[in-house]
């Protein structure tokens, strides 16, 4: 007589957890490429209309700074800082607004942790 219950095949993996394991191997491998990908891209911004521009890679590093003549100016060096602060802060902010919007593409069908699973 056949046993009842257990897995299926002995040691191995029932089907349900195999696909399981899979699609999260696929969906390592896709987060892999998209942060390659999010990594070569340059994220500029911009502040004091344009006096200060500042790019930033996908891994965060600052790549250029460029300033307008006109805003360096010796008597006033804690507004040119400020710029470049700010200018950073907002390539930065771009960074981040692309990791997250590329990690949602790859999540957002999971409807949450644990959403869909009947357990």
């Amino acid at each position: 007589m056949a046993k009842r219950g257990g897995f299926p095949g002995g040691m191995g993996m029932p089907g349900n957890m195999g696909n399981l394991m899979k699609q999260a191997q696929k969906m390592q491998r896709q987060m892999e490429e998209n942060q390659r990908a999010l990594e070569e891209q340059e994220f500029t911004a911009t502040a004091g209309g344009g006096a200060v521009e500042v790019s930033v890679s996908g891994k965060r590093e600052i790549t250029k700074v460029k300033l307008a003549e006109e805003v360096v100016d010796p008597d006033d060096i804690e507004m040119l800082e400020d710029l470049i602060v700010a200018a950073t802060n907002e390539a930065l902010r771009k960074v981040e607004e692309a990791t997250a919007a590329t990690m949602s593409k790859l999540t957002g069908g999971l409807g949450g942790l644990g959403g869909g699973f009947p357990f």
